[in-house]
């Protein structure tokens, strides 16, 4: 304090003090000048440095342009994994599921495990795998030695879904609401939805599907059905909905968004799924609600449908099972969906095309509320579930089911939403398809089993608009098409052609079992994702996904090619180098196929 008073009552400075200052002022102004003159020095050499570090950056930012160097790896050779990997999922592992928790089922979801526990290993087939059935009777049977599960036979055997009988599995096309077989309770739902005939309907998805007999049937319907289940212990539903040749794939809807985009599927179905659908705040059916187009429907059959003359076999009352009716209609309607037709175990409700409907979601303490807080509708990975609902953009107004053409014809026309794909317009989707077209008759001279039944079920692991599905559109096939969680979203686009596909990240595992697919493609995947994404990881997921005696169509930049092919003999494939349809030296196409092999632990 005294040392602060004494400052205070400083004398002012003389004449003398004042010139005095002026002399180390004068110092300081040079000393500046100097600094600012060393600093412009600096920030030119600094900006040329730039410059050529821009230069450079081109230079490799796309390899297929320069391809002076190629990348080189190592010759390896991967050890099998032990026998009891024979059905592993990385990210939807049983033996991980304590680590996480039971509330809303969480543990079902996706938990990837950590770079440290990552498996450098060959998935091994189980113990007298054959190659499978080939489609159609595939739909029909499967060999029980290539999912060996007796669990679902003896639980399910009353209801049909399935019978043992020797060394195959038969599927007679029961279930739990169609006692009938799958096909009288399809004729049934046509009848209700008329658009189900005529081309209006074409994708769907099948909410706790059982064994995928309802996604079967629709496809001898001109339907494209997506069968989603959660991984589990003994039913293994989507490994046998892909050993039949029938699209699957594991999920669960839970506390995160499914991997679709908004508005996309034309349908979505629950039959007796087991999802409560009016807990939560009806979260889960908010979800439906968002992958749902304009004008979809949603089929549902089971409790509390039909709950007046069902009651007695639910386990329940009559008065409970209407109240769970009335709190399903009343969700429903707050959420702009209408009853369409009904009978018997059979509802159907139709999702608004009218924008108006959403207006009553401005009301103050309405539930359920118009989402709001900047989420992308589209955003669908790893995007927890948000208890509102996801209005569809009214600038969209030919993506509703009455307004996009009908199949086939929607499958070459572009779409209204690649207007919102950056660098997309009618003309580049039209290039698009037209390019794709040539690529799939260069790669069938290259591969001869693409085309006829040895090849099934196929994926398209990095997709723009789905081209390479659209030109295999006449085969006995279906594609998965994958696109990219880091790439622009054209996923809309291909649910608006009438395909069907999912966002992924191949830094991580897929959401499928081992074995599932026939065929394999990659355009220019190493190119894009080598910079986040270890190829030999990215090498090693598509060996546990691909099935014995399986094929690879790896379309990429020279750069990379010799390093994928000495990767891929490690894992037991065997190569060939070809040229693409242009016969450019920068870009090859790599042909695989796995072997079939057998675990050293097997009898």
């Amino acid at each position: 304090m005294k040392q602060k008073d004494d400052n205070k009552h400083d004398k002012p400075l003389k004449p003398n003090d004042k010139s005095s200052k002026v002399v180390p002022m004068g110092i300081m102004f040079v000393v500046l000048c100097g600094f600012s003159f060393y600093l412009g020095g600096i920030f030119c050499s600094e900006k040329d440095r730039f410059t050529s570090t821009r230069d450079v950056a081109k230079s490799v930012e796309s390899p297929r342009k320069s391809v002076s160097t190629p990348v080189q790896v190592k010759t390896v050779s991967f050890p099998q994994c032990s026998a009891d990997y024979q059905d592993y999922t990385p990210c939807t592992d049983p033996k991980r599921w304590m680590k996480y928790g039971r509330h809303r089922l969480t543990f079902m979801e996706r938990h990837c495990p950590p770079a440290f526990d990552r498996k450098e290993c060959l998935v091994p087939p189980p113990d007298g795998y054959k190659e499978p059935i080939r489609w159609p009777k595939s739909k029909k049977e499967c060999w029980y030695r290539n999912v060996p599960y007796d669990w679902i036979n003896k639980q399910k055997s009353n209801q049909h879904w399935l019978r043992k009988e020797g060394e195959k599995f038969y599927f007679p096309g029961g279930g739990t609401m169609f006692p009938n077989g799958v096909s009288a309770y399809v004729d049934l739902m046509q009848n209700l939805i008329p658009g189900m005939k005529d081309g209006t309907i074409r994708t769907a998805i099948d909410t706790g599907c059982g064994v995928a007999s309802w996604g079967g049937d629709l496809l001898d319907r001109g339907i494209l059905t997506v069968s989603l289940a959660p991984r589990d212990n003994h039913e293994a539903q989507v490994q046998f909905a892909l050993e039949r040749g029938i699209p699957a794939i594991l999920g669960i809807i839970s506390t995160q968004r499914l991997p679709f985009p908004s508005n996309s599927f034309d349908m979505a179905h629950c039959s007796r799924c087991l999802i409560p659908w009016t807990e939560f705040g009806g979260i889960y059916l908010l979800e439906v609600h968002r992958i749902l187009r304009p004008g979809g429907f949603w089929v549902l059959s089971g409790p509390p449908v039909n709950y007046e003359n069902r009651w007695r076999g639910w386990n329940t009352t009559v008065e409970e099972q209407k109240s769970d009716y009335e709190k399903l209609q009343e969700l429903l309607t707050s959420m702009c969906f209408k009853l369409y037709n009904k009978k018997d175990d059979i509802a159907v409700w139709q999702k608004s095309t009218d924008n108006n409907c959403y207006k009553q979601l401005d009301t103050p303490d309405n539930y359920p509320p118009k989402c709001d807080d900047g989420t992308e509708p589209d955003s669908a990975w790893y995007t927890p579930l948000r208890p509102c609902v996801v209005v569809p953009d009214p600038k969209n107004k030919k993506s509703s089911l009455k307004a996009i053409a009908k199949w086939p014809e929607r499958l070459h026309v572009a779409p209204e939403r690649v207007a919102d794909v950056r660098g997309g317009s009618d003309g580049a989707f039209n290039h698009d398809d037209s390019k794709w077209k040539s690529r799939v008759k260069h790669y069938k001279k290259l591969l001869p089993a693409l085309g006829t039944n040895k090849i099934r079920n196929v994926m398209d692991m990095n997709t723009v608009y789905g081209g390479l599905a659209a030109a295999l559109v006449e085969d006995p096939l279906w594609v998965m098409n994958v696109v990219s969680s880091y790439a622009s979203n054209t996923l809309p686009v291909v649910f608006d052609r009438g395909l069907i596909g999912t966002f992924h990240d191949w830094c991580e595992a897929f959401s499928t079992y081992p074995r599932t697919y026939d065929l394999l493609h990659v355009d220019g995947l190493f190119t894009t994702e080598s910079h986040r994404c270890d190829m030999k990881y990215v090498l090693l997921e598509m060996d546990r996904i691909l099935r014995p005696n399986g094929y690879v169509i790896i379309r990429e930049s020279s750069y990379f090619v010799d390093a994928i092919a000495t990767i891929a003999k490690g894992m037991k494939w065997g190569c060939h180098k070809e040229s693409t349809e242009y016969d450019i030296e920068t870009e090859k196409v790599l042909i695989c196929q796995k072997k079939l092999w057998y675990s050293k632990q097997s009898s």
